[in-house]
């Protein structure tokens, strides 16, 4: 547990230093190169919540191919990513959770601006909350106050998008995420879950 905390904020705190220097190298105003995006997070069965986060422009590259139909753009780019989001189930209550988590994301976009993505998020918590829980000791009985365990929590995401040129709603995604929650008993807990929302801009891009 604490090698897997310590490797994380290693890449983490790496990650930080080439931010900090991508923004020296690059004129751009932050707001210019950070998108927010906000939606659904769950398996749409048990388990049902919401998520927030942003994502920061680090690098970008494109490539214009000659094809008969015409000019054909291809796009990556490479971006640093923070989550916030809670998941539960509303009928039970019976696991309930918030999370966070940071990494990076690499998305290719076409012409007519379909995308396609994988987020890796290397640093991750995950915190979960469980119903009125009482322990024993010996004769006596308490309750306990804000049961729960706390995780480390990595995650993968493979999603598709849609960009949306020159719009505030600069477009939307889904993606299918993996979560790991570890310690969990002796091992590991791995847990799938669906992501729909969208993504914005407070400036209108060109």
């Amino acid at each position: 547990m604490k090698n897997s905390i310590s490797i994380a904020l290693i890449i983490y705190l790496g990650m930080l230093n080439m931010q900090a220097q991508s923004k020296m190298d690059n004129s751009d105003g932050i707001l210019d190169k950070t998108e927010f995006k906000v939606g659904y997070f769950g398996n749409l069965f048990w388990n049902n919540g919401l998520s927030v986060g942003a994502e920061y422009l680090w690098k970008e590259n494109s490539k214009i191919k000659e094809r008969r139909k015409g000019q054909k753009k291809i796009t990556h780019q490479f971006l640093w990513n923070g989550n916030l989001g809670f998941t539960t189930n509303f009928a039970t209550k019976t696991d309930t959770g918030v999370f966070t988590n940071y990494g990076f994301i690499w998305r290719r976009t076409n012409t007519k601006g379909k995308q396609i993505s994988i987020e890796l998020n290397p640093l991750g918590y995950y915190r979960s909350f469980l119903p009125e829980t009482y322990e024993v000791k010996g004769e006596q009985v308490d309750k306990v106050s804000f049961p729960g365990r706390s995780y480390y929590a990595p995650s993968i995401s493979v999603g598709l998008g849609k960009l949306r040129k020159g719009k505030k709603l600069t477009g939307r995604y889904i993606n299918l995420n993996l979560m790991f929650r570890t310690p969990y008993n002796a091992g590991t807990l791995p847990s799938i879950s669906l992501q729909y929302g969208y993504r914005f801009n407070f400036k209108k891009k060109k």
